[in-house]
C-alpha cells in the first residue's frame, strides 16, 4: 500500500460540506505546514467566515471533504498535477478531486472527453467507462487539484475570488519547489495561467485546450488528439518513475 492509500477515508454519505471544520478534515501530514498557515492567516479566516455565513444562511456546498486531493495524494506522492477550476455543481457529483465524479453519477462532458483521449491513445474505440470516478489516479500520485475547493450547488464559480486561490496558489509553489520532477497538465486558459508559477526547466509542462465540448476539438492545441496520457507516462518512464495506469482493470469499459 502506498502512501497516499493510507489517508483515505470511509465513504462520506452525505455528498455536501456540513461544516467549516479544517481543523478535522483528513490531510497528508506533508501537507499539513501548508494548511496550517493558510487557515491561519488573513485570507484563510476570511474564507472561513464566508463559508460559514453562506451554510447560516442555508446555502448547499459542495463536496463534502474539500481538501480530499491533499488527503489522497501526498506531497512526496505527487509526480503528476492536473489543474480544475472548481467543484462539479451538481448533486452527488463533486468528490473532492478535480474532473472526477463519484461513482455512479453519469460522466460530465468535459470527463467524458478525457476518456475519449485515453482510449484514442490507446487505439481503441470510445465506450464510456463503468464509473467516472479517478480515484485511482490520485492513489498512483496524480495530484487532481481544483483552483478554487468549494462551490454553491447550480452556480458554477460561486467561491471564486474568495480565498481558495490563495491556498491553492500556495500549493502550486510548493509543488514546483519540491524535488521530485513532476508533469503538469495544464488543460484550458483558467489552468494555464498558473504556468507562470511552474519552473519549465525542471517540471514537464503540458497544455491544451480545456477538454470541454466547447473547446476540446478547437485551435490551437485540441484537447481531442494532445496525447498528454502517452507523453506523461514516456516522461516518467525516462524519470525512472513508475508509469500512470490511466485505465486499470477495475475500471475497464464495458461492452
Amino acid at each position: 500500500m502506498g502512501q497516499s492509500e493510507l489517508f483515505e477515508q470511509p465513504a462520506v454519505a452525505l455528498d455536501r460540506l456540513l461544516a467549516w471544520a479544517p481543523e478535522a478534515w483528513a490531510l497528508a501530514p506533508d501537507w499539513r505546514p501548508v494548511t496550517e498557515v493558510f487557515f491561519a492567516n488573513a485570507a484563510g479566516q476570511a474564507l472561513g467566515r464566508y463559508l460559514t455565513a453562506r451554510l447560516d444562511a442555508g446555502a448547499v456546498i459542495y463536496p463534502p471533504q474539500p481538501l480530499r486531493a491533499l488527503a489522497l495524494t501526498s506531497l512526496d506522492d505527487t509526480k503528476v498535477v492536473i489543474l480544475g477550476q472548481d467543484p462539479y455543481h451538481g448533486p452527488g457529483q463533486a468528490e473532492g478531486l478535480a474532473f472526477s465524479v463519484a461513482a455512479g453519477v453519469r460522466l460530465p462532458p468535459s470527463l467524458r472527453n478525457i476518456y475519449k483521449e485515453m482510449a484514442r491513445e490507446a487505439g481503441q474505440p470510445f465506450v464510456p467507462p463503468v464509473h467516472g470516478s479517478l480515484l485511482h489516479w490520485a492513489q498512483q500520485g496524480v495530484l487532481l487539484l481544483n483552483t478554487c475547493l468549494t462551490v454553491e450547488q447550480g452556480a458554477a464559480g460561486s467561491h471564486a475570488g474568495q480565498g481558495w486561490e490563495v491556498l491553492t496558489d500556495t500549493l502550486i509553489d510548493r509543488l514546483n519547489g519540491h524535488e521530485r520532477r513532476k508533469v503538469f497538465l495544464l488543460w484550458g486558459a483558467h489552468a494555464q495561467a498558473k504556468a507562470a508559477r511552474i519552473d519549465a526547466t525542471r517540471h514537464h509542462v503540458l497544455c491544451a485546450n480545456h477538454p470541454s465540448p466547447l473547446s476540446a476539438l478547437r485551435p490551437p492545441v485540441p484537447f481531442i488528439g494532445c496525447g498528454h496520457f502517452a507523453e506523461t507516462n514516456r516522461f516518467l518512464t525516462e524519470a525512472g518513475e513508475r508509469p500512470v495506469q490511466w485505465l486499470p482493470e477495475s475500471l475497464k469499459t464495458v461492452a
